[in-house]
């Protein structure tokens, strides 16, 4: 039996006519993008994690990790760029792995998008969640825990119905349709944008720039 290895460097190809026709409906503009690159970037970590990291961990350092994490996301979005700009097909980093490397990394990259998508929604429903949860006391959470508690280490310890019928109810709105899906997507990130504008503002009237040195330099 001869096995046949051509789809571990088989790629796709397209020609000229093809690669610019599509069956989706093209209704995002410049600020329809924009405005998703934004929200993908401004997430929950950004109320949730980076808090925690920086009292409990980096301090002021925390401010060399956004400028590393910058210059990263730069480096990125020029690549995406370089790549889209090759191949202007809908598909993300399926299809230009596909294109230029070949179908089993793509098939490989494909999951692993899907999975980036699933940990990602779940995490930021499981902190909105949280946070709901702390408006009311953290009664919901009580409730939960005393009615559906889980013995099981590598599980929550009551499964979250908030978290996922948020997810849902997220899901129904994209299933509306793009545009007004992307409508919805401006005016939260607006609010994020309004939001942690305001935080900067606030937090830069109380900065002490003493809190740069050590108390060991003294």
């Amino acid at each position: 039996m001869i096995f046949n290895f051509q789809f571990f460097y088989r790629k796709k190809k397209f020609d000229q006519n093809s690669i610019e026709s599509s069956n989706l409906s093209r209704v995002l503009g410049l600020l329809d993008l924009t405005a998703l690159g934004v929200s993908s970037t401004i997430g929950s970590g950004v109320y949730v994690l980076i808090g925690n990291t920086i009292s409990h961990t980096a301090g002021p350092s925390i401010i060399i990790s956004f400028l590393i994490a910058g210059i990263c996301s730069f480096l990125a979005g020029l690549c995406y760029a370089e790549l889209g700009s090759r191949v202007p097909r809908s598909g993300s980093a399926y299809v230009y792995i596909y294109v230029t490397i070949g179908e089993f990394l793509a098939f490989i990259i494909g999951w692993d998008v899907i999975l980036e998508y699933v940990i990602g929604t779940s995490t930021s429903a499981s902190a909105l969640s949280k946070y709901i949860d702390s408006l009311t006391d953290y009664k919901i959470s009580q409730a939960f825990n005393s009615s559906m508690h889980m013995n099981v280490h590598f599980l929550a310890p009551y499964p979250d119905f908030l978290a996922f019928g948020m997810a849902i109810i997220i899901t129904g709105l994209l299933t509306i349709g793009v545009k007004e899906s992307s409508f919805l997507n401006k005016i939260f990130t607006a609010g994020n944008v309004v939001c942690i504008l305001f935080v900067i503002l606030a937090g830069s009237s109380k900065g002490n720039l003493e809190n740069w040195s050590s108390k060991y330099d003294k």
